[in-house]
């Protein structure tokens, strides 16, 4: 079963700041990734402990995508930020998790 893919208007925004070329990549990997079993842990995709952004977590290269499955058969994502060392930037601004 294929998983719809939605993004939350928050993410949109965080999706805004990155280059053209950059938001096309970060997409194809959200609809690769979590269209399918978007609740199994991999390698790139896991549970996250309790955090005011999301249940879970997509790394795509050195970004971070937050997203829940909060209906059955849709994705929606959350927030999208960088990660530089062991901090986290949500639209510009640092974050804790």
């Amino acid at each position: 079963m294929a998983y719809e893919i939605r993004f939350a208007s928050t993410a949109k925004r965080h999706l805004q700041k990155f280059p053209v070329g950059e938001r096309a990549g970060i997409v194809a990997a959200v609809e690769t990734q979590l269209s399918h079993e978007p609740l199994v842990e991999t390698r790139n995709r896991k549970r996250l402990r309790p955090n005011p952004i999301a249940p879970w977590e997509l790394r795509v290269r050195s970004l971070r995508v937050f997203y829940e499955v909060d209906q059955p058969g849709v994705v929606t994502v959350l927030a999208i930020g960088a990660k530089r060392g062991s901090r986290l930037y949500l639209g510009g601004e640092e974050m804790e998790l």
